[in-house]
């Protein structure tokens, strides 16, 4: 039922004539009686924003960079409205997202412009070699919008093969920011957590390689992309402290750069992290470190 009411949310969105929408209401099921459920702030001033007042100050910037929780279809769906809701007040030069590796790019071009001729794509799924790591059920409805849209769809990830180089000869990082100790100390410290304490300490500087270099990743396709260009990644990729915009400020673009976190309520996000968060309704908790013991 709950994956019907996705659908339907978005095909209403998406037919709806033009206007100024409101944002999708909860989906998830968690939450949505919390009082932060809907708030959007301003991190720098605390200052609690109507969802207008924030794209109306992410339409003035260059890059925007939206954090997700990748399981949370809220964020999915506000995902499409801001995209609408972007593309409304200024020509969008294009869109990345990190569920996109290099080697589907190739097939996303060649859906684009089927879909833009209004032709058929078959099972899209198929048709873009979609990675089943990330659900389609929840990507879906959204990758289908911006495949009919005027400007391009990219790739902002690694390719599998790029990763297993990268763990077999770490390259170096350049750039002050986002080799700051501290910053290697943070990730490396997630890293950790993330796998529940169960990864052998000589994989971390393999792991933080990874993580590292797919973060330059997003900052080069980020700059090189038609802009304004936005960037739908997951929420750690984005911070401010940690991630992509520090690997900005190395190649040269500190400016220019607003970056939104979508956050489930009762979250706690730290102001340096992001620009703005919007808390949404949460999916239920699941014991990730107890899969992993199994």
């Amino acid at each position: 039922m709950r994956m019907l009411s996705l659908c339907a949310l978005f095909l209403l969105a998406a037919c709806q004539s033009r206007g100024v929408l409101p944002p999708p209401t909860p989906i998830a099921t968690e939450g949505r009686d919390h009082p932060q459920l809907g708030q959007i702030i301003d991190l720098a001033s605390g200052e609690r924003l109507a969802a207008e007042q924030l794209v109306e100050r992410l339409a003035k910037a260059p890059r925007v960079l939206v954090g997700e929780q990748h399981d949370n279809p809220d964020h999915h769906a506000l995902q499409l409205w801001l995209s609408r809701e972007l593309a409304a007040r200024r020509a969008q030069g294009s869109v990345l997202m990190e569920m996109i590796n290099p080697d589907q790019q190739a097939r996303v071009e060649q859906a684009q412009g089927l879909a833009r001729a209004g032709e058929g794509l078959g099972d899209p799924f198929v048709a873009l070699a979609w990675q089943p790591s990330w659900a389609w059920s929840l990507y879906g409805p959204l990758v289908q919008y911006e495949l009919r849209q005027p400007y391009p769809l990219l790739a902002a990830n690694l390719d599998r093969g790029e990763i297993l180089q990268i763990y077999r000869q770490r390259p170096a990082l350049s750039g002050p920011a986002s080799s700051a100790p501290a910053v290697r100390e943070r990730l490396q410290a997630d890293i950790r957590e993330s796998h529940c304490g169960l990864l052998p300490d000589s994989q971390l500087p393999a792991m933080l390689a990874v993580q590292q270099q797919r973060d330059r990743r997003m900052a080069e396709r980020l700059l090189a992309a038609p802009q304004p260009a936005l960037l739908l990644a997951g929420a750690f990729h984005v911070r401010k402290d940690l991630g992509v915009p520090l690997h900005l400020a190395d190649l040269g673009a500190a400016q220019g750069n607003a970056v939104l976190i979508l956050a489930e309520v009762g979250a706690t996000v730290e102001p340096g992290s992001a620009d703005y968060v919007w808390y949404t309704a949460a999916q239920p908790a699941q014991d990730h470190c107890a899969q992993l013991r199994r």
